[in-house]
């Protein structure tokens, strides 16, 4: 099945660009060049994934971002933020709103548009026929993405369910910050190690009492607890 993306850019040059070569690899696309406008499209049209541009007119890339995980018929699309803020604050910014991967421009549409296919690739993956995880109080349903803890449900983005899972299914054992990158995001990238570490971070923040129980394993990753 064609897998549908939209493109949020205001610069007409890179909007071409950008979906001149994710209709080459057979994506079928939708776009917008600005914030408000890109916002309507993606709750209305529900897309698979969206490369999305910080600095955009109306509302601004990260409000947008905001906005879509905020909406539970938006906040488990995949976004891959697109811009020209490189600086490691903003990158970590993006991230924490939830943002799954964060290419800086000017940038390769070859780089782009592997990243989207292992994020999409990553997403359709095949799980494992026990689609039930329980740690202590802390349950996961597989097929339906979602986490409870004590029967109250917990929001997380895809790419933090992801990590979750990959984490809680190893359980006692070291994941390096590679395996986690190429499990989690589904190919590894120099300098992207932060990546794993701001994810982490996150995903402590949102499972509170179980926090520790993911360990710091220092200079090399993380481990989960054995229950």
């Amino acid at each position: 099945m064609t897998k549908t993306i939209l493109i949020i850019e205001d610069e007409t040059d890179i909007l071409h660009l950008v979906e001149y070569h994710l209709k080459a690899e057979d994506y079928s696309v939708l776009t917008a060049q600005d914030g408000t406008k890109g916002l309507d499209l993606a709750i209305e049209q529900l897309p698979d994934l969206i490369v999305l541009d910080l600095m955009l007119p109306g509302l601004d890339g990260l409000e947008v971002c905001k906005a879509l995980k905020r909406n539970s018929k938006t906040d488990n699309i995949p976004v891959v933020m697109l811009t020209a803020k490189g600086e490691e604050v903003d990158r970590i910014v993006g991230l924490e709103l939830g943002a799954d991967d964060y290419i800086v421009k000017p940038f390769s549409p070859r780089e782009l548009t592997l990243r989207i296919r292992a994020i999409l690739k990553r997403f359709d993956r095949e799980t494992s026929e026990n689609t039930q995880i329980k740690y202590q109080e802390l349950h996961i349903d597989i097929d339906s993405y979602r986490v409870w803890i004590n029967k109250t449900e917990v929001s997380l983005t895809v790419t933090e369910f992801k990590l979750l899972l990959e984490l809680i299914q190893n359980q006692g054992r070291v994941r390096t910050r590679d395996q986690l990158l190429d499990r989690v995001w589904g190919y590894q990238f120099d300098g992207y190690a932060r990546t794993v570490d701001t994810h982490v971070r996150r995903l402590r923040k949102k499972i509170g009492s179980y926090a520790d129980a993911i360990e710091t394993v220092r200079g090399i990753g993380y481990r989960f607890k054995e229950a």
